[in-house]
C-alpha cells in the first residue's frame, strides 16, 4: 500500500488548500446549541451547575471542598515521580526560559519639543488560566509551553484547570509539571462548563482576563463563545507538519517525521514537498517498514491517506512558495544549507532546520513554543509567546502651549466628522474667563 500520494501539479493548489485548510471542522449547530446552554447555566447557577456537568460529564462528585488540589494531593502525586522525570522537566523548563525571555518588551517614552511626552505602558495580565487536557491522556509538555512565558510576562495569577475522571485525581505528571513552573492552584474541573466558568467567574473560581490551552471541540467552541468576556489564545485546528525536501535527505527521517505528526488523531495532516520522485518512492518505502512497529498504526494511516500527499515541484524555490501559500503548522526544511533557506519562508508557526532538528523536538524541549497556528492560519497568527500575557498602554501629555499649535487642526478635523463636541473639548480651553 503506498501511503503518500503524489500530488505532480503545483501550478493550482486552491483544491489542496482548501483541504488542508478545512480540516478545522465546521462546528455544528448542535454543538454550538449545546455549549451555549452550558455557559448560560453557569453565568446562571455558578458552582451549582459547575458541579453538576463534573457529575454528568466525567463522573466526578464536586465540592467547594474538593474543588481545588490539595497540598496533600500535590504530595501524594509527587511522590509518584521519579527523580529523573523532574530533572527532565526542569531542564525544559530552563529552554523554553532562554527562548522566550527574548520576547520580553519594556516600557517607553519619548520627549518632543515644548514639554510634549508620549509612551507605551507594558504591564502583565492580572490573572491567566491554562486549560490542560485530563482524563485519559495527560500533556505536561502543554503545562510547561503555556505557563513559562506567562511566568516570565510577569503574570500574577496563573491557574490550571484540568478535567478528572472518576477517582477525581490530576495525573501525577501535570502535578510534578506545575510544580516546577510555580503553579500551585489547580481546580479539578474541565470542558465548556470550565471555560465559562473562567470567563464569568463562580463563588469558588474568580474570573480571569485569559484563557490559554488545547481542548476538544467543546472547549474550543466555549473559547469561542466566550471571548469578548475574557480573551483567548487563539482557536486551534489539527495538527500539520510540511517537509520540504531535496534529493539528498534521508528518507528514513522523513518518513519518521511525517508519522510523528500524523499519528495526533485522523485529521492531522503531513505534507511532502520535495523536487524528487525518487526520495517519494523511498519514503514509501520507509512508511511501510516503519510503521509496522507503531502503536498508533491505524491513525497514522488513516491521516496519511486523507491529509497526506507528496508534492513534487521544478525546483527548491517553488516547494517554498507551496509551502508559503499552505502556511503550515510546522515546518521542515530538510535540504542541503537549510539555514540559507530561512528568507524563502514567509508562512510557518513553527521553523525546524536540518536533518538533526525534527519536530519533535520541538513539541518538548528545543525552546520553542509549541502552541502554533494551524489550518493556513500562520499567514497572520504567531506562536504563542511572552507577548501573549501582556498589555499595552499609549499615553501622551501636552502643556496648554502645545495643544495652542494643535487647536485649529483638532478643530477642524473633528467637525469635518461631524463631531462638534470633540471640537467643543479643544474650544473651551482657550476661552477668556
Amino acid at each position: 500500500m503506498t501511503l503518500l500520494e503524489i500530488i505532480e501539479n503545483t501550478e493550482n493548489l486552491t483544491d489542496l488548500t482548501t483541504k488542508f485548510q478545512g480540516r478545522k471542522s465546521q462546528v455544528s449547530k448542535e454543538i454550538t446549541n449545546i455549549v451555549e446552554k452550558i455557559i448560560e447555566n453557569i453565568k446562571t447557577k455558578g458552582d451549582e451547575a459547575l458541579f453538576n456537568y463534573a457529575k454528568q460529564f466525567d463522573g466526578v462528585t464536586l465540592t467547594t471542598k474538593n474543588l481545588m488540589v490539595t497540598p496533600e494531593e500535590f504530595e501524594e502525586g509527587l511522590s509518584q515521580i521519579d527523580e529523573d522525570y523532574i530533572r527532565i522537566l526542569e531542564r525544559t523548563k530552563t529552554q523554553i526560559e532562554e527562548f522566550h525571555k527574548h520576547q520580553l518588551s519594556n516600557s517607553w517614552s519619548i520627549y518632543k519639543d515644548e514639554g510634549i511626552i508620549m509612551g507605551q505602558i507594558v504591564r502583565p495580565l492580572e490573572r491567566v488560566a491554562l486549560y490542560v487536557p485530563g482524563g485519559t491522556a495527560a500533556y505536561p509538555s502543554t503545562v510547561m509551553m503555556n505557563a513559562v512565558p506567562a511566568k516570565l510576562a510577569g503574570v500574577k495569577e496563573l491557574v490550571i484547570i484540568t478535567p478528572t475522571k472518576a477517582g477525581g485525581k490530576v495525573s501525577p505528571v501535570i502535578l510534578a509539571a506545575a510544580k516546577v513552573v510555580g503553579v500551585d492552584k489547580i481546580y479539578k474541573v474541565g470542558g465548556a462548563q470550565g471555560v465559562a466558568a473562567l470567563a464569568y467567574g463562580t463563588a469558588s473560581i474568580p474570573k480571569v482576563d485569559k484563557i490559554v490551552g488545547p481542548g476538544n471541540i467543546f472547549v474550543a467552541t466555549a473559547k469561542k463563545l466566550c471571548y469578548g468576556s475574557v480573551d483567548i489564545d487563539m482557536i486551534a485546528g489539527p495538527s500539520e507538519v510540511l517537509i520540504i525536501a531535496d534529493e539528498k535527505a534521508n528518507p528514513k527521517y522523513v518518513a519518521a517525521d511525517l508519522m510523528a505528526q500524523a499519528e495526533h488523531d485522523k485529521l492531522a495532516s503531513a505534507i511532502l514537498v520535495t523536487t524528487s520522485a525518487p526520495l517519494v518512492e523511498a519514503v514509501n518505502q520507509e512508511l511501510e517498514r516503519q510503521i509496522q512497529q507503531l502503536e498508533r498504526r491505524k491513525i497514522i494511516e488513516s491521516s496519511l491517506k486523507n491529509y497526506g500527499g507528496a508534492i513534487l515541484s521544478q525546483t527548491i524555490e517553488e516547494a517554498f512558495e507551496v509551502s508559503n501559500q499552505l502556511a503550515p503548522e510546522h515546518l521542515e526544511v530538510l535540504t542541503s544549507e537549510p539555514l540559507n533557506k530561512l528568507p524563502l519562508i514567509k508562512n510557518a508557526g513553527s521553523i525546524f532546520l536540518g536533518e538533526h532538528t525534527p519536530e519533535p523536538l520541538g513539541d518538548y524541549m528545543s525552546g520553542t513554543n509549541h502552541v502554533l497556528p494551524t489550518g493556513g492560519t500562520a499567514k497572520f497568527y504567531s506562536a504563542l509567546g511572552v507577548y501573549d500575557f501582556v498589555k499595552y498602554s499609549s499615553y501622551s501629555y501636552y502643556p496648554r502651549e502645545s495643544l495652542a499649535k494643535f487647536k485649529e487642526d483638532v478643530e477642524k478635523f473633528a467637525k469635518s466628522e461631524g463631531l462638534s463636541a470633540h471640537a467643543n473639548s479643544i474650544t473651551v480651553r482657550f476661552d477668556k474667563e
